[in-house]
């Protein structure tokens, strides 16, 4: 179980390494969601697999919490975690941490209503902390924690966002042979991408494919 002694352990340690290899804290990160059932998304990152859903009343499932939900939890927990882990490094005492995170919502940019932007007017955030530390020590340690906060940082900061599109034709499928394409039971590959099929350039131009999917 995390305690002081482990959380500043490993704050030590990792700091350590990524001062003697910064490319160590240098990566990309994957989450992968796939929705199933019109509205429930299945959501997983290593080996954790979750899910978030919209309620009844958004015609959902209501099979889970919704994703501002869980982008509210992502903000709280991290500010939480940072708290613990700055607190064991600062050596202030803490026998417990809350962080209760609000939001103001107008749903009518969702809609395309009226002109209204998407997304939430304004967002704060409460901290509960009960420690025996004076004042001074738990406002460093909050001050610390909020300034190395990769999530607060991602709410305050604009974040470069890109998208990319791969549609998937489903009513496609290769046939027995792995060569013929067909859709609705018809062959669809030409006689001339036939005897392309057949040329010694054909098996390194569909690795070379391969490789750019």
């Amino acid at each position: 179980m995390a305690d002081t002694k482990t959380l500043k352990e490993s704050h030590n340690r990792i700091k350590k390494l990524l001062t003697i290899k910064p490319s160590k804290g240098q990566y990309t990160t994957t989450t992968k969601v796939r929705l199933r059932d019109g509205s429930t998304c299945d959501i997983q990152h290593k080996h954790w697999t979750f899910i978030g859903d919209v309620g009844k009343e958004e015609g959902g499932n209501d099979a889970g919490p919704g994703p501002s939900v869980l982008q509210r939890g992502a903000l709280g927990s991290c500010l939480a975690i940072g708290y613990s882990k700055w607190a064991a490094v600062l050596g202030v005492p803490v026998n417990g941490i809350g962080v209760d995170v609000e939001a103001d919502v107008d749903a009518r940019g969702t809609y395309g209503m009226d002109d209204v932007e998407p997304g939430y007017k304004g967002l704060r955030y409460r901290v509960h902390i009960d420690s025996p530390a004076s004042e001074e020590e738990i406002m460093n340690v909050i001050e610390q924690a909020d300034k190395h906060s990769p999530l607060l940082a991602d709410f305050v900061n604009p974040v470069k966002v890109e998208r990319k599109v791969e549609i998937v034709r489903r009513s496609k499928v290769p046939d027995v042979s792995g060569l013929l394409t067909q859709e609705k039971g018809k062959v669809i590959r030409s006689e001339a991408e036939k005897r392309e099929a057949k040329s010694p350039s054909f098996a390194k131009a569909s690795e070379d494919k391969q490789v750019l999917e």
